[in-house]
């Protein structure tokens, strides 16, 4: 069966323009400094944002951990909301690898509230306590439902931060997804913040990767834990093409994404079927009594979609899901 998949935005196949940029990519080897492509992207990314540096990796994951790695010690804290990523579903990593307390805050939509922030902040010397030393946020929210941050907030927070001596990290995966939606320009979304990674694997159509960019001597040291936790790739040129091409190709386009998400939205709440949670950019959530027998049918229709919870199922519109592939995702919702 030809199924319209709407498990993830990461689920996307690159596009024939895309193979061929990467069939005719200049590489050399990364882990030593010689691939032309990922230097090109690198370079490109850190000039994007405006920041000293950018590393290339391979997943968001490790870019979410290089970026706490590379910020505190072991034994610190670190403030993210309960929902996000990192906490949720990056397999302990924070606790594992980067041996660090995780001080989950709550919040609407998987936003951090600036003042909730301001007061989670340990600073003292007491040693029976942990020192907070960063302060992770989530743009656009995964389990928010694709929420965007304000700009406004994301200042608040960085400033409430820096005040007491913290450190900033935006978990941007789909950053541009953010951009689009709210026409804050990315550099803008990235100037307070004191590191920001974003993914090229999910909105942006490429079948690999994500970025770490920051201050340079933050980046060095990321780029050592990158080789300890054995992600030095070689020739990653063949990678890096890919996402130069969705980076000169796929960012505008994420509006239609986010058209069809509402849409969606609306055919769902149209017949009835809650859903919880706004859908500003290209996730939709939506609830049924039984969500895996409810995901099981759905496939029968041949529609794909992701439990997220016993009662709880997440849509995610993408560059592989045209109005033709919408249409039959609202026709699978008969069998609701």
């Amino acid at each position: 069966m030809d199924f319209v998949d709407l498990r993830s935005d990461t689920v996307t196949v690159p596009t024939p323009a895309m193979r061929e940029a990467m069939a005719a990519a200049p590489v050399g080897d990364d882990v030593m400094g010689e691939d032309p492509t990922v230097n090109a992207l690198e370079a490109r990314v850190a000039q994007m944002l405006a920041k000293e540096r950018a590393l290339f990796v391979p997943s968001g994951t490790m870019a979410n951990l290089l970026a706490v790695v590379s910020q505190t010690r072991p034994g610190d804290s670190v403030i993210l909301h309960q929902d996000a990523h990192p906490y949720v579903y990056e397999s302990g990593n924070l606790a594992m690898v980067a041996g660090v307390l995780v001080s989950p805050r709550p919040g609407a939509c998987g936003l951090l509230d600036p003042d909730d922030v301001a007061a989670a902040i340990v600073r003292n010397a007491d040693h029976h306590r942990s020192n907070t030393t960063l302060v992770m946020i989530e743009n656009t929210t995964n389990r928010g439902g694709g929420a965007v941050y304000p700009l406004a907030t994301v200042e608040a927070i960085c400033e409430r931060a820096h005040q007491q001596g913290l450190r900033v990290h935006c978990d941007g995966a789909r950053i541009f997804n953010a951009v689009v939606a709210s026409g804050t320009p990315v550099r803008a979304y990235a100037r307070p913040v004191d590191t920001i990674s974003f993914c090229f694997s999910k909105g942006l159509g490429a079948p690999v990767g994500s970025i770490l960019a920051g201050e340079a001597d933050v980046i060095d040291r990321a780029h050592r834990y990158r080789k300890m936790l054995g992600g030095g790739m070689r020739q990653a040129g063949i990678l890096a093409a890919a996402a130069l091409h969705a980076l000169d190709h796929h960012i505008d386009r994420l509006a239609d994404d986010h058209a069809r998400a509402a849409a969606f939205l609306h055919a769902l709440t149209d017949r009835g079927i809650a859903a919880p949670l706004p859908a500003p950019t290209n996730i939709v959530f939506f609830d049924m009594p039984d969500a895996a027998a409810a995901a099981a049918r759905l496939a029968e229709e041949g529609l794909r979609v992701g439990v997220t919870a016993p009662t709880r199922l997440r849509a995610v519109f993408h560059l592989g899901i045209d109005d033709q592939g919408l249409a039959r995702a609202i026709d699978a919702l008969r069998a609701l």
